[in-house]
């Protein structure tokens, strides 16, 4: 009995810590997600009263030639600010941890960690600044081609329908690297060293143990940044609206920078709502897919 009920004050104590965090995750989470939803449903500038139209937004968009293109774009930015990351991530890891590391010490490591994770520091606002001055036509990139004798490669980086969604996905490469690198180097320090021990006196290479010990246990890791930055990815605004808001055209139009478009330019909320709605249906599919197989495997 004295056991239950200390099993019952020490279960009002965490609700009691827990209230703040959930009273907060319902008013700014939950009760925006209904409302957009709600709002998906119906015609709406913004002022008056909407009106109730049910599916039709959502019937729009399967017509709307500017929402398949957006998504046909973020299926792009999802390989530049996930797959790629998460593989030169894995890559880079492993070589600093395994080779670099023992060769010139901790020191050395750490310094090209603090230098790949910086991007993921500045701020997204400046980076696309700084991004959007290197890359301009009269820019760092074009004048640098110049002086070494390769004029004839300089382009309109984010202005050319052909090369813009390139070149956003470069920079987004750039910008997340760091994140899956950190994420890896963590996860290494809990490999048992004797596994390449035994590899290397077994006469495996450095890419033989890279592929058979470290992918295989860096698996969790693996889930957790792809899990991550494919949300990032789907939900991607900002490097959008810093470098090309959303041009040339619609070359890189993404759907949440879609929806902001319907929300505030065209003061169409109703469609905008359906906008956001589809994405957050298509994260937490995606998020429930991922986890339901990262727990089958370790089941």
């Amino acid at each position: 009995m004295k056991t239950t009920h200390r099993s019952r004050h020490r279960t009002r104590g965490y609700t009691l810590f827990l209230a703040p965090g959930l009273l907060l995750s319902l008013l700014f989470l939950a009760v925006p997600l209904v409302m957009t939803f709600y709002f998906s449903l119906t015609s709406w500038q913004g002022i008056g009263s909407p009106v109730f139209t049910g599916l039709d937004n959502y019937a729009n968009l399967l017509h709307d030639a500017d929402f398949w293109a957006s998504f046909r774009n973020i299926a792009l930015v999802i390989v530049g600010i996930a797959v790629v990351p998460t593989l030169l991530g894995l890559f880079l890891s492993s070589l600093l941890f395994d080779y670099i590391g023992k060769k010139h010490g901790d020191r050395v490591v750490n310094l090209f960690r603090a230098g790949l994770y910086l991007p993921q520091v500045i701020p997204v606002a400046v980076s696309g600044l700084m991004w959007g001055w290197i890359l301009a036509p009269e820019g760092a990139v074009n004048s640098l081609l110049g002086k070494v004798g390769l004029g004839g490669l300089a382009a309109n980086w984010l202005g050319d329908p052909h090369l813009a969604l390139w070149t956003v996905l470069a920079v987004l490469v750039w910008m997340q690297l760091g994140y899956p690198l950190v994420l890896f180097l963590s996860g290494l320090q809990r490999i048992d060293p004797e596994l390449y021990e035994a590899a290397a006196l077994d006469g495996a290479s450095w890419w033989q143990r890279f592929v058979r010990i470290t992918v295989p246990l860096l698996r969790p890791e693996v889930y957790v940044v792809l899990v991550t930055t494919t949300i990032a990815g789907l939900k991607v605004f900002a490097q959008i609206f810093v470098l090309t808001g959303g041009g040339p055209g619609n070359a890189t139009l993404v759907p949440s920078y879609f929806a902001y478009q319907n929300f505030f330019e065209r003061a169409d909320v109703g469609y905008g709502s359906a906008i956001s709605s589809t994405i957050t249906v298509l994260v937490l599919v995606i998020a429930a897919s991922f986890l339901t197989r990262q727990a089958r495997e370790d089941g």
